[in-house]
């Protein structure tokens, strides 16, 4: 999946979330949710695709036993930073990001070869072409029947996040308007 069919399944699954209990999601947790979101292949492809440190682009961060230590590690850190709403918000990001990274062929096909790569390393991940860098990734992009699901999800995301008031969207404008204010 692309990082904005990532960001879209976690803000989804995420609004859901905040909305059980009859609030809207707040800034800080969106903006953590959103890096949540995308956590996994900013380790792995850049590990994998420009330095050939890992064997593919769905390894090291995109396991589980990876992120049974991650999640609790950054839950505690929220606790201690007196900021207990960002732990969740991470692991919704996180856990949507690897449960978007399974292929449709699962579900269509009962075909369940290609979710190996959550059990990395105790199971090898499935072959996939892995391109040279992260730029060609993005380069070999194509529309496809997946993409244009994954657009879809990234419409209905924006609506509803717009709906929610556009949580995060304030904070990351000051945050840059402040980082180009101070650039000489």
């Amino acid at each position: 999946m692309w990082p904005w069919g990532h960001l879209a399944v976690a803000y989804l699954l995420y609004t859901i979330y905040t909305h059980r209990d009859g609030h809207r999601p707040r800034a800080l947790p969106v903006v953590v949710l959103a890096i949540g979101s995308q956590f996994p292949d900013l380790i792995d492809k850049p590990l994998a695709w420009s330095f050939g440190v890992l064997p593919g682009g769905r390894t090291f961060a995109h396991s589980v036993f990876f992120a049974a230590l991650l999640l609790p590690t950054v839950a505690l850190l929220a606790h201690r930073v007196d900021r207990p709403a960002i732990g969740p918000a991470f692991a919704i990001g996180h856990l949507a990001h690897l449960l978007a990274d399974i292929p449709p062929s699962v579900l269509l096909l009962q075909d369940f070869s290609s979710t190996t790569f959550l059990f990395w390393p105790v199971l090898e991940p499935p072959a996939y072409h892995s391109p040279d860098s992260v730029l060609a990734g993005f380069l070999r992009y194509s529309m496809g029947w997946y993409e244009l699901v994954q657009l879809g999800l990234v419409l209905i995301a924006l609506v509803v996040w717009y709906r929610d008031g556009t949580p995060g969207l304030d904070a990351v404008r000051r945050r840059l308007e402040h980082t180009v204010s101070k650039t000489p």
